[in-house]
């Protein structure tokens, strides 16, 4: 699975580069239905702007920003926050098809409610 980090307006950033892609890596881990990822650094001003990108199967494409004065709480707070659009996004599709699987159930049995 492919993880690409990009940097804007910083120059030599490489461990900063290193820490979002490791961070990345144990998002990859914990979702083997990542495709890629997708992590923007930048910097403005007085703040470090992290910005992390997921495309997933079954067209699931998940964006999250943080903006911090500290370059490392940027990209925890930015994957943080992917990971938890990412479960609730797996959580719809999965609760979805088991109501879908119950109230199928239900008719087939001809059972009212």
């Amino acid at each position: 699975m492919p993880i690409e980090v990009t940097t804007r307006h910083m120059q030599g950033v490489d461990d900063m580069q290193e820490y979002a892609e490791s961070r990345a890596t144990e998002l990859a881990d914990a979702f083997p239905s990542c495709e890629h990822v997708h992590i923007i650094l930048d910097h403005e001003k007085h703040l470090f702007n992290a910005e992390v990108l997921i495309q997933a199967s079954h067209h699931v494409r998940i964006e999250a920003k943080e903006s911090l004065d500290n370059m490392r709480a940027a990209i925890d707070g930015a994957v943080d926050k992917a990971e938890r659009q990412y479960r609730r996004q797996m959580d719809k599709v999965k609760d979805h098809h088991s109501a879908m699987k119950y109230e199928e159930t239900k008719k087939d049995r001809g059972v009212e409610g």
